[in-house]
């Protein structure tokens, strides 16, 4: 892929983060271009909690799995600094239980009980690179969680596992992205992905 400058007043971002190599990535471009995303770091998730599969109810430890965007900047964290994912989205409201819970981040510290931890030093960089594209206008920064990477290989390799149906719904959204380096686009009120 070719590198391309990226300028701090035109930068958009977009976030992927899989369970099974316990990592956050960050992919940028100039948002008034029609450029892939370029990957600029990749974070270690310092700590995990549940198992694969998406979160469906309240308490029960998982990190959910699939299509989000950032909704909150809290600077007051217990965990440092904290991003909130808009879970539950239409797709977990409709899938999951009566009590799908609330109040999934992506935050400072080592400890998790389902959310994304990261460390207070990586957070810190992490914030401040998404307050810049949220500065630069981007209203809308999509976060993408997946058990692992969903290509045909991997994802045959659990196709007895009681969630691959539901991660087949999401391997569109993930093919769509490797294939060109930018997320589909987010249909919000459902939680899932409409393909161009």
């Amino acid at each position: 892929m070719q590198c391309r400058r990226l300028d701090p007043v035109r930068l958009e971002v977009f976030i992927r983060a899989f369970k099974i190599g316990r990592r956050v990535e960050v992919w940028g471009r100039n948002h008034d271009s029609d450029g892939a995303f370029q990957l600029l770091r990749s974070y270690p998730i310092a700590a995990c909690s549940g198992a694969l599969g998406p979160k469906r109810q309240e308490g029960d430890g998982q990190v959910p799995e699939g299509f989000y965007l950032i909704n909150r900047f809290n600077p007051n964290s217990l965990y440092h600094l904290s991003l909130g994912l808009d879970y539950p989205n239409a797709a977990d409201r409709a899938l999951g239980l009566a009590k799908p819970g609330g109040d999934i981040f992506i935050h400072g510290s080592n400890v998790t009980i389902g959310c994304l931890p990261i460390t207070d030093a990586l957070i810190e960089e992490l914030y401040v690179l998404l307050v810049e594209a949220r500065s630069a206008g981007q209203q809308d920064i999509p976060v993408h969680i997946f058990p692992f990477e969903l290509s045909d290989g991997q994802l045959a390799k659990y196709r007895q596992h009681r969630h691959y149906a539901f991660w087949q719904s999401l391997q569109p959204g993930y093919t769509y992205f490797e294939q060109h380096h930018r997320p589909a686009s987010a249909a919000s009120t459902t939680g899932l992905y409409a393909l161009p």
